[in-house]
């Protein structure tokens, strides 16, 4: 038996636009259509394949479908090239972290898709998380704290990120005068980037003894806001190193505790069997994240 190749489109489009309305928009269909090839892709298969739900999701067997289909479509665009036939960039989807993307990665990622002719589409979250998107099939490869790889796939060491706590001058001033002690550490409002984001929290439990749930705190879901609400005084938080780096020097931002940071290791996950352009891709991240990151252990 061969998948065919209109069900595996309408399975991918609704996988990716989220519905069966925005599924059959891209594929110039009706909604009806799309789920008339799913339905007849599922019998194939023998197995349900999409939960029909807002958004649409995977299911077990449709996350394996999933992730075969993103890396056969790869291949087919890398053999077509091959042979002489246009058949436009290649788009690579990367699970990254907010904090990635926001700092060092598009500089050291940009000129490696272009030499490879490739376009990204980033699927952003927090370190923790990004490894189920790997899993999930939403992404070809992507970087991760997660130091061990899934089955069928290779973790590569990056290097490390350092984050310092910070805050305004006026800030500090107004709440730890007397220095950052636990009971002004229970009061002062936290900046805390989403629900996911643990690292503010690890940090006052580890050094400061503080429970989540034990200060107030905010949340900023968006890297340049956060960063300026920290610059702005509506609380305090954890930044890495090359996003407050120059505004530390500057006196825009004092470090609150400079005997104490956090160092979160980053890995690249990928398949061990992948095209020859996003195998390409991957190792020569690698190698430019290693010139920019401080080594892991070191």
């Amino acid at each position: 038996m061969k998948l065919d190749p209109r069900r595996s489109a309408a399975f991918l489009a609704a996988v990716d636009a989220g519905s069966l309305e925005l599924a059959a928009a891209q594929l110039k269909i009706t909604p009806s259509a799309v789920s008339q090839r799913i339905s007849a892709l599922e019998q194939d298969l023998g197995t349900p394949l999409l939960v029909r739900s807002r958004p649409c999701r995977p299911t077990v067997p449709g996350t394996r479908l999933l992730q075969y289909l993103r890396r056969s479509s790869l291949l087919e665009s890398e053999f077509l090239n091959e042979m002489g036939m246009d058949s436009g960039p290649a788009r690579v989807t990367l699970a990254v972290t907010n904090d990635t993307l926001a700092t060092w990665l598009l500089p050291v990622l940009g000129p490696i898709l272009e030499a490879e002719g490739l376009l990204a589409e980033f699927i952003l979250d927090d370190q923790g998380h990004t490894f189920a998107l790997l899993e999930a099939g939403q992404a070809l490869a992507g970087i991760s704290g997660e130091p061990e790889p899934m089955h069928g796939c290779s973790a590569s060491a990056l290097g490390v990120m350092r984050y310092r706590l910070v805050a305004s001058p006026a800030f500090r001033q107004r709440w730890f005068a007397g220095g950052m002690t636990r009971e002004a550490a229970r009061h002062a409002p936290v900046m805390v980037f989403n629900r996911k984001d643990a690292l503010q929290s690890h940090f006052l439990l580890r050094h400061f003894d503080l429970p989540e749930g034990a200060y107030p705190f905010h949340y900023v879901p968006a890297s340049d806001p956060y960063v300026n609400a920290i610059r702005l005084g509506l609380g305090y938080g954890l930044l890495p190193q090359e996003q407050c780096g120059d505004l530390l020097a500057d006196g825009e931002l004092v470090d609150l505790t400079p005997h104490l940071h956090v160092d979160v290791p980053l890995y690249w996950h990928a398949w061990r069997i992948q095209p020859p352009r996003l195998e390409r891709m991957g190792a020569a991240l690698v190698k430019a994240a290693r010139a920019v990151l401080l080594p892991i252990g070191g």
